[in-house]
């Protein structure tokens, strides 16, 4: 037990160390040797776990998948609007892009190893589509609105808010003058529901905060 304790510890902190190493230098910028010695566990105990550097990517894009989902589960659990769900969601991916280093270097990896990697948007993009296309049923978008094109909109917020977060630092956000990458996102949302909603608009801002 005390064995498959030790071996499960080494490979989560093989994990978060090529997930730091990913994020800081992508893909091709990466080596194992990076790895080992940033996880402070030799090579050999390395290459027993992830016997590639695929495999060890592969690991931390599942990594960064499963967090994302159960935060999607997370958010979508909460009874509201549809709308305000969706909106919700967004901010709560921003924020992972933030804190989360699992999740940007698995976005970074996507984006960097196709075809063998999913679409890192494959995990809540769906989720958006459909919670717009609700919001619609629920009448509570103006009429004319498009919700495949509001979904469009909600991913490059959130791409925006990736490339905030690499342009500024994950590490430096603390740091940085004017709004960080979720509460810039907030913002636009502020400007974008106005346009939107045909309703009260406070039920929707609960989740700006």
């Amino acid at each position: 037990m005390a064995q498959q304790q030790r071996a499960v510890r080494t490979r989560s902190l093989l994990v978060h160390a090529a997930s730091t190493q990913f994020d800081r230098s992508g893909y091709e910028g990466t080596t194992l040797t990076q790895i080992n010695r940033l996880a402070g566990i030799s090579m050999g105990a390395l290459t027993f776990h992830f016997p590639t550097k695929q495999a060890l990517a592969e690991a931390v894009r599942q990594q960064g998948r499963a967090v994302v989902r159960e935060a999607v589960a997370g958010v979508v659990s909460r009874p509201r609007p549809a709308l305000a769900t969706g909106v919700a969601l967004t901010l709560a991916l921003a924020r992972l892009l933030e804190d989360n280093v699992e999740v940007r270097a698995a976005a970074r990896l996507a984006r960097e190893c196709p075809p063998y990697a999913a679409p890192w948007s494959a995990d809540w993009l769906p989720v958006l589509r459909d919670l717009f296309h609700q919001a619609q049923d629920e009448c509570g978008l103006r009429h004319g609105s498009d919700p495949d094109a509001l979904a469009a909109l909600a991913a490059h917020l959130v791409a925006g808010a990736e490339i905030q977060v690499r342009a500024c630092g994950a590490n430096d956000m603390s740091d940085a003058t004017g709004p960080g990458p979720g509460e810039q996102l907030a913002q636009i949302w502020r400007v974008v529901l106005r346009g939107l909603i045909v309703k009260n608009i406070s039920e929707y801002e609960q989740d700006l905060v």
